[in-house]
């Protein structure tokens, strides 16, 4: 994943499931490419009301901070029994996790985070935070959830743009280091998923469509298996329904990657569609 020429995989805990699982897939991603692993988990007061006339103010940042520790010690102990020769960093910050995963996310070469939960002491909701670091962060983000499928293909989401264009990049990237075959997606479509069922509907598309669209793809597929000569690329090109036809995928693939915006305003803000 080297979209950001970074030395370090950085990874936020918060004690839950998610962020544990999260922990496990930066270990194995910082020792596979010979990255440092940076452990990080944030303080945040913001659920505990913190200043208010009620709250007694040194115990409750005693309390979450000596919480925020031993989820930290864990956390480290953890990653270093899994892969001993790791070289792992480890900070406890005050503040806002989203915020500073994108500060992080600068010079990283990429950011893991759990897709949700709350954490132990709920002292920091990284779960609740996914969407605004992947749609903010400067690197690649790997968000964990569901069952690790380590047999599973890397699938990919296709359309054409630019950050479609580094997801690909990515992709070829992740499916070599994995061994595994690469599933390249192309949808030209957002209608919904029953759209095309009636056999009358589907006759109405012209064939030349379907052809520009296998041309797109291939286009996006272009030079990257030369480079990567490993890979064995499947493609696939559908009608219809984007959301749905990755979703599919995702129940047998053990990591979809797509471009973090795409079509539509407030590109600085939402993801694509």
């Amino acid at each position: 994943m080297s979209a950001v020429d970074g030395n370090s995989v950085v990874v936020g805990v918060d004690g839950s499931e998610h962020s544990k699982e999260a922990l496990r897939v930066a270990a194995n991603v910082a020792a596979k490419r010979g990255l440092r692993l940076k452990i990080v988990h944030a303080l945040d007061f913001a659920p505990y009301g913190f200043g208010g006339p009620y709250i007694d103010a040194g115990g409750v940042f005693e309390w979450i901070e000596a919480s925020g520790k031993s989820i930290l010690s864990d956390a480290v102990e953890a990653a270093r029994e899994r892969k001993p020769d790791l070289d792992i960093e480890a900070e406890m910050s005050i503040g806002n996790s989203s915020q500073w995963l994108v500060e992080l996310s600068e010079t990283a070469r990429v950011v893991v985070i759990g897709a949700s939960g709350v954490g132990a002491a709920t002292t920091a909701l990284l779960g609740n935070n996914t969407l605004s670091v992947t749609t903010h962060a400067h690197c690649p983000v790997v968000v964990v959830r569901g069952e690790i499928r380590p047999e599973g293909p890397v699938v990919v989401g296709v359309d054409g743009s630019p950050t479609s264009a580094r997801a690909v990049a990515v992709a070829f990237e992740e499916a070599s280091l994995r061994e595994v075959p690469l599933v390249a997606v192309h949808i030209w479509s957002d209608l919904g998923s029953h759209t095309f069922e009636d056999p009358r509907a589907a006759a109405l598309v012209p064939g030349r469509i379907e052809d520009e669209e296998h041309a797109v793809l291939a286009e996006a597929l272009a030079g990257w298996q030369d480079q990567y000569p490993n890979v064995e690329v499947k493609r696939k090109v559908y009608i219809d329904n984007p959301r749905a036809r990755l979703l599919e995928w995702s129940k047998k693939a053990q990591i979809v990657v797509v471009g973090s915006r795409g079509r539509g305003g407030f590109r600085s803000m939402l993801l694509g569609s």
